[in-house]
């Protein structure tokens, strides 16, 4: 850790000791602090590069994503929902924009009548083939000469925990 940065750690953890958070907890406060951080400026440092190959923002392509990371390029509407933590609403409008863009069809679900399946169209896959390859791109450059191969492999398995206890459905298949 640099100097600079080792002094912004202190001055996030003295700004939490002084808005009434003391020691475990005050140290806990930044840590999510900085987890929060962390993920906003890696939304806003990957984000243009999906939008530009997919024509949609970021949410349609965590869509695209577990769509084309599913057995079939399909999932329940209802395990959609709970894997990205949108409201059954939040996806349906979701949807209906990958809809509209092609990239995504509905199917009925032939054993639940009120089910129905999102899945991926010949276009939305090779979009999402091409939009995974670009984002991989964009986070190495990122992540470049930042961690070791075993710190990377020790955060996610931390961050995996975290997420977990978090939002449990994040994995979720019926």
């Amino acid at each position: 850790m640099t100097p600079e940065e080792e002094g912004r750690t202190d001055q996030g953890l003295e700004g939490a000791r002084h808005a009434g958070a003391a020691g475990e907890d005050g140290e806990l406060v930044t840590l999510v602090g900085l987890v929060l951080e962390a993920a906003a400026g890696l939304h806003r440092t990957l984000e243009p590069g999906l939008e530009d190959l997919l024509g949609v923002g970021g949410q349609s392509f965590e869509i695209l994503i577990r769509l084309g990371r599913s057995e079939g390029g399909r999932l329940r509407m209802s395990d959609l929902a709970a894997q990205t933590g949108l409201t059954p609403s939040g996806l349906t409008r979701a949807v209906d924009r990958l809809v509209q863009a092609g990239l995504v069809e509905r199917a009925e679900c032939p054993s639940d009548r009120r089910g129905a399946f999102a899945m991926l169209t010949e276009l939305g896959s090779s979009r999402a083939e091409a939009a995974l390859e670009r984002h991989a791109s964009d986070v190495a450059t990122v992540f470049a000469g930042l961690y070791s191969p075993a710190e990377r492999a020790e955060m996610a398995a931390l961050l995996r925990r975290l997420r977990d206890r978090v939002h449990p459905h994040a994995a979720l298949v019926s």
